[in-house]
């Protein structure tokens, strides 16, 4: 089992920036790539950007590219998302996911752990 523990979120207005950790524990040598969802109430939840530990390959969503970048510490087992230029389109509740080798990268149901998730609100 992998537990995966976010933080970071919260209220922040339109052009700002915030940073989400994933904090990943447990039978960790089991994940191959970590990744970050997001989801708003009453929509599907979206892919935003995967990273692999091993090598630190990363993908975004287009919708995210050249405004955030995801990395990792391997030493303290731990992700980040370096969300910059914020708009209100990005607030939803981000989701950390841990998926192994066979995982495609930007479908969440191939993930196999998930956090609680963190929310983030961007005000207009």
């Amino acid at each position: 089992q992998v537990q995966l523990v976010e933080s970071g979120g919260g209220l922040v207005q339109a052009g700002g920036s915030l940073r989400l950790s994933c904090a990943a524990s447990g039978r960790t040598f089991n994940s191959y790539r970590m990744a970050w969802f997001r989801q708003d109430p009453g929509k599907e939840r979206e892919f935003v950007a995967t990273i692999t530990w091993s090598d630190a390959i990363t993908y975004y969503a287009d919708s995210v590219k050249g405004r955030f970048t995801i990395s990792r510490d391997n030493a303290k087992n731990t992700v980040y998302l370096q969300m910059n230029s914020l708009k209100p389109e990005d607030t939803a509740v981000y989701y950390c996911a841990a998926g192994s080798r066979y995982t495609t990268r930007v479908v969440g149901t191939s993930y196999e752990y998930w956090g609680q998730g963190t929310q983030v609100t961007v005000s207009s």
